[in-house]
């Protein structure tokens, strides 16, 4: 089967194309801008991890150019979407609405549009536990109230899932929107958590505990989450009289205080933090968890990495990478 996955150089995507192109054979199409919020040296890293794969090629393009992704769209004429490029990052969309706006509006309308042309079997797009906002109380089920999420990111995610509903109840298009949680692994973005952390230990340096350290993250390895986008991606929502369209929240179901986080990551760097607490940071949620009943019940999906196990799979290629 053909797949064409967005955001194909980014963290997730990167794990996605790997597990489709690899283990389960797919033809997949990459795509992706390349842009320059992180690290572009990191993301043609990733990409030349997948080169070695021959059911595997790439291009890049921005989802936001309509007369360039609906080129490659028709082209390549993909059974399956997966839709994961998107401007991330909860505290630099208080720095740059502009380019949320772009990547994650517009370049998910262009996306839709191209689906309802050549409709896929299965539109699968990222959302975010960052659409659970005020009010919201853990764990987070996916029929809780969301219109009110505390960041200008969580508000774009929040909006894809609406974008993505009006398609398939006008246009029959069969969707399922993921809301993630905290996902960490190798290969991660810098701008998270883990290699934050991680990178101030190795090199002495301060770091910063909002909330006193207190918050509490549903933190998600990689592979489970990789895990659960497959298995949802080949079992598309039901069809007509209901419109075809699902949320399904894909996380571990068991928060950790940062704190304990860096803790941990402490103990298998083998280096003692210098932390630096401070108050509450805005946009930050206190806590995060997913409640899990609804994807357990439609394809079984159970995490199986403890955080344990994880971080030392991280800290593992976290020293390869940055160290060799």
């Amino acid at each position: 089967m053909k797949v064409l996955v967005t955001g194909a150089a980014g963290f997730i995507g990167h794990h996605v194309c790997a597990r489709l192109a690899g283990t389960q054979r797919c033809d997949v199409l990459g795509v992706d801008n390349l842009n320059d919020y992180y690290s572009v040296e990191l993301k043609l890293a990733r990409l030349a991890v997948l080169a070695p794969l021959d059911t595997f090629r790439f291009v890049q393009a921005d989802c936001a150019d309509a007369r360039a992704f609906n080129g490659l769209y028709d082209h390549f004429k993909p059974d399956y979407v997966v839709h994961l490029g998107a401007q991330a990052g909860v505290r630099y969309s208080m720095e740059n609405p502009a380019a949320y706006v772009h990547s994650n509006l517009v370049g998910f309308a262009n996306v839709l549009e191209a689906c309802r042309r050549r409709p896929p079997k299965h539109l699968v797009y990222a959302s975010s536990s960052s659409v659970y906002g005020a009010g919201s109380r853990p764990p987070f089920v996916e029929d809780a109230n969301t219109d009110r999420p505390m960041s200008f990111y969580g508000a774009t995610k929040k909006c894809n899932e609406v974008m993505a509903h009006s398609y398939s109840h006008l246009h029959g298009l069969a969707a399922t929107g993921l809301r993630f949680f905290t996902v960490y692994g190798p290969w991660g973005r810098p701008d998270m958590a883990p290699i934050l952390f991680a990178r101030a230990i190795n090199e002495g340096r301060p770091l910063t505990l909002f909330n006193h350290g207190k918050n509490l993250r549903d933190f998600t390895y990689v592979d489970d989450i990789v895990d659960g986008l497959v298995k949802v991606l080949l079992y598309p929502p039901a069809e007509r009289p209901t419109p075809p369209d699902r949320i399904f929240n894909l996380g571990h179901n068991r928060p950790v205080e940062t704190l304990l986080f860096v803790r941990m990551l402490e103990q298998l760097l083998g280096r003692t933090a210098q932390i630096e607490f401070t108050g509450p940071q805005p946009g930050d949620m206190l806590e995060t968890c997913a409640d899990l009943t609804r994807v357990r019940a439609a394809i079984g999906y159970t995490p199986r990495v403890p955080l344990e196990d994880g971080l030392r799979r991280f800290v593992e290629w976290f020293k390869t990478y940055h160290f060799a």
